[in-house]
């Protein structure tokens, strides 16, 4: 009997101890949920940490940043949309993301009075909070005595094969440039501007880069001598003293927003809501302008020092309706072009 009430007692310490601890280790796993935020975004690490690093200091939340292509992380977003494993994408143009909006959660900014009203949140999932346009990166010390002024000068036989462009279906700023090629080469009618985009083509001579970092960091890095990119890499190189310098195209430029989406069914939607709120506010807004080359959505911050104002910007526009119900069929007719329909 003895040896009996010793064993009971045994077993009812050692189950003690164990729920102590898996009741521990259950909260310990809780609080570091409710402490943690996971981003995708295509944005350069240079633009994101020094914004995630604020917002890490004053929320106390976590970040993780997996950093990708635009058209890379879309596809993960949709892959993972039974199981979501992060909570936003933070990046990607309102044109390559709208097309794929179910995938994402509505939610209005606590800013979204202070937002410009070109830059609304009509559709409740897609916040914009940059401003962007689409520019040619030109390495100076590469570039000699040929003329850049826009896309014509790209066709420029002693280009060929120097020109840096990544796959639109990979890549925000690219897409977007495709778009910019066909309203501003077509005179405003896209179908038009397919002509120009077979001869761009044939001027890259079959190089396509993976993505956009490729681009900019190519052309800077002096392995391609133009580059199609947004206005922001290519500013950073700038402000960095690197051989390089912006033209805005002068057959016109469309300035597209980008924005940051909330993943449907996040598993920290609270703090991808307060992310939003940050990212949007004014502080945040004027040290993105500021600080980080890039043009604020918001009515109450000035534009970036250093910049090109946008009324000397020759600025189009899209039809955004046509756009979106042509995204696949504009992807595939420029990859028949490039691969000369193989």
């Amino acid at each position: 009997m003895k040896r009996f009430l010793t064993a009971l007692l045994l077993l009812a310490l050692t189950g003690a101890v164990l729920t102590g601890c898996g009741g521990q280790q259950t909260g310990k796993n809780s609080a570091s949920a409710d402490d943690t935020l996971v981003i995708y975004s295509p944005h350069p690490i240079a633009f994101t940490t020094p914004l995630v690093q604020e917002f890490e200091k004053q929320s106390g939340i976590k970040v993780e940043v997996i950093s990708a292509g635009a058209g890379e992380l879309l596809k993960r977003v949709e892959s993972e949309k039974a199981s979501p494993l992060g909570d936003i994408l933070w990046g990607g143009s309102i044109n390559t993301i709208k097309p794929k909006a179910a995938l994402f959660e509505p939610y209005s900014s606590v800013n979204e009075d202070h937002i410009q009203a070109a830059f609304k949140n009509r559709e409740g999932t897609l916040t914009r909070f940059t401003d962007v346009p689409s520019v040619i990166m030109v390495n100076t010390k590469l570039i000699g005595d040929i003329r850049i002024e826009g896309y014509e000068d790209l066709l420029n036989p002693a280009l060929k094969g120097k020109i840096a462009m990544a796959d639109p279906s990979k890549s925000s700023s690219s897409y977007e440039h495709l778009i910019n090629m066909l309203y501003a080469m077509g005179k405003g009618d896209p179908e038009q501007g397919w002509s120009y985009v077979e001869r761009f083509c044939k001027n890259l001579d079959g190089k396509l880069l993976s993505g956009s970092p490729a681009v900019y960091k190519g052309v800077a890095d002096g392995e391609y001598t133009v580059g199609c990119t947004f206005e922001e890499p290519g500013a950073r190189y700038v402000g960095d003293g690197a051989p390089v310098k912006l033209i805005y195209m002068k057959e016109g430029v469309i300035s597209e927003p980008d924005g940051i989406y909330i993943i449907k069914n996040a598993k920290h939607m609270e703090n991808a809501r307060k992310f939003i709120d940050f990212i949007t506010s004014q502080t945040t807004q004027t040290m993105i302008s500021q600080q980080l080359y890039r043009r604020s959505v918001r009515d109450d911050v000035a534009p970036p020092a250093g910049l090109l104002d946008k009324a000397e910007i020759h600025i189009i526009t899209e039809d955004e309706t046509l756009v979106e119900q042509n995204k696949k069929t504009w992807l595939d007719k420029f990859k028949d072009i490039f691969t000369g329909g193989k």
